[in-house]
């Protein structure tokens, strides 16, 4: 099942906000001190193309121990990124959301669209499982 929503996804704007996020990541790398997000970035791009059956959880669940991007510092840049790129990605996922979530088939896809949006602003830190 996870694979045809991924499918239905990926058709009803899947792909552009997966370019939305790549674009991002992009341009962050430009930036020489948008560096430290635009890994981040490209994950959650990746995430966006295939939402259905991930997870987003903190790298310190993951791993058991704590790193520069679960601690103070990873704060201070998820507050740096959603003032600076967070924002308008919030934007794009919350248009989705409400598209999709005053029907009743596109419930899933508004849940995944508000998963995204969430993340968007504070990616660093995360992980993909």
């Amino acid at each position: 099942m996870k694979h045809v929503l991924n499918l239905l996804w990926f058709i009803f704007g899947g792909l552009h906000v997966a370019i939305n996020w790549f674009l991002a990541s992009l341009i962050l790398a430009v930036t020489i001190v948008g560096l430290p997000w635009a890994r981040a970035a490209f994950n959650i791009g990746v995430l966006s193309f295939l939402p259905f059956g991930s997870f987003v959880v903190s790298r310190e669940d993951v791993t058991g121990k704590s790193d520069i991007g679960t601690g103070g510092l990873g704060l201070i840049g998820n507050i740096l990124w959603a003032v600076l790129a967070g924002w308008w990605l919030f934007l794009i996922h919350f248009f989705y959301v409400i598209i999709f979530g005053v029907t009743i088939i596109g419930i899933p896809f508004a849940l995944q669209h508000w998963k995204l949006a969430k993340l968007s602003f504070f990616p660093v830190g995360k992980k993909v499982v």
